[in-house]
């Protein structure tokens, strides 16, 4: 018993200083090849046995025959797996740069292939996160890049509605100052509505910045969808009166909802507007509430004719108004960019499609708990 352990002590010492040998080499050589390191973990394993054996030989004082046959054995054995490492870490290598010449296409702007031909788990886990990654990249370069063609479009059509009522100010200021007007009074209350109408547009660019910064602050309570729908159209009646346009709200359900009353009450009166506004005279705007399996869904249906399918898309976006609209009194195109990004603050969905004759708004609220 006593010579098995002094045997398995030496075999220990042996191969314990042929494993501090080869972390001192994996240390040197940690920033090289993989190929390296490989050829150093099969050289350390081979050699850790050859010392082992060769110190329980030392110890057994077997003959020098004896002696040479285990170290040839030996020998061949560490051949053959610094081979296999070498071979094993040339795979592995070529698959890594292949892998990396692939990964170099996010620097310009491509979208990533992960290279064919079989690879380690390792690898082909790293290749489907690339893609993924890749994947995630393109859909945000699309995303700025629509918010950056908002952006621009929303920049020259503020500058174009700005400009009009300034220059209209000017002349009436010109001519009031030189006293050539001829009914100072009705030039004071054209000078007035365009005053809140540039209020309204500054108002308007508050709140979607706020929106847009994540600095919307929203004071939730219980109301009921009827309250809110009645009181937009009381606001909205006057300016359905002066267009001539018939409001209509008998499909209204009682239901609750968590909202922040004034913001929503936002919502409702811009969807209001925007259909007064494109709706012709004798048309009809109706104003419906109900539960559906997905909340409250409020809608806002208009006679506008309908909105072009490919414009569908867009009609949320900053700034757009269609190809129809540049001209006040459209507006900046800020109102539905508002609606949409109040809405989602309240959790909910805004959305539009045709019907026969217009189109219908809908705006989708998660229902109050009971």
């Amino acid at each position: 018993m006593n010579d098995i352990l002094v045997m398995a002590l030496y075999a220990f010492l042996g191969a314990a200083a042929a494993g501090l040998l080869g972390a001192g080499a994996l240390r040197l050589l940690r920033h090289r090849s993989l190929t390296a390191s490989l050829a150093v973990i099969a050289a350390v394993a081979v050699c850790a046995m050859l010392a082992g054996t060769l110190a329980v030989a030392w110890a057994m004082f077997l003959s020098p025959h004896d002696l040479s046959v285990v170290t040839t054995v030996v020998a061949m054995a560490a051949a053959v797996s610094l081979a296999t490492a070498l071979l094993l870490g040339r795979w592995v290598v070529a698959r890594s740069r292949a892998l990396t010449l692939a990964a170099r296409s996010f620097g310009d702007g491509g979208d990533f292939a992960a290279p064919a031909g079989p690879t380690t788990a390792e690898l082909s886990a790293l290749s489907r996160e690339l893609a993924d990654t890749s994947r995630r990249l393109a859909e945000s370069r699309d995303r700025e890049r629509a918010l950056e063609t908002s952006r621009r479009e929303l920049v020259a059509w503020i500058s174009h509605d700005l400009r009009t009522p300034l220059a209209g100010l000017r002349a009436m200021s010109e001519a009031l100052e030189d006293g050539v007007a001829a009914d100072p009074n009705r030039y004071l209350r054209q000078m007035r509505t365009e005053v809140e109408r540039l209020n309204g547009m500054v108002g308007d660019l508050f709140e979607l910045s706020r929106i847009h910064a994540g600095a919307l602050v929203l004071s939730p309570s219980r109301v009921s969808v009827y309250d809110l729908v009645g009181d937009a159209l009381a606001g909205a009646d006057p300016l359905a009166r002066e267009h001539g346009v018939r409001l209509v709200g008998s499909r209204v359900e009682q239901v609750p909802v968590e909202v922040d009353g004034k913001e929503m009450s936002r919502v409702l009166g811009n969807l209001l507007v925007n259909a007064i506004r494109r709706t012709p005279a004798d048309g009809t705007v109706a104003v419906a509430a109900e539960r559906s399996a997905a909340g409250v869904v409020l809608s806002v249906t208009d006679g506008c004719g309908g909105i072009p399918e490919e414009d569908i898309p867009r009609v949320f976006d900053t700034g757009w108004r269609g190809t129809h609209a540049r001209t006040p009194p459209a507006g900046a195109g800020l109102g539905l960019a508002i609606v949409r990004g109040i809405v989602e603050a309240h959790r909910g969905m805004a959305a539009v499609h045709n019907v026969p004759g217009g189109c219908r708004f809908e705006v989708t609220l998660p229902m109050a708990g009971v």
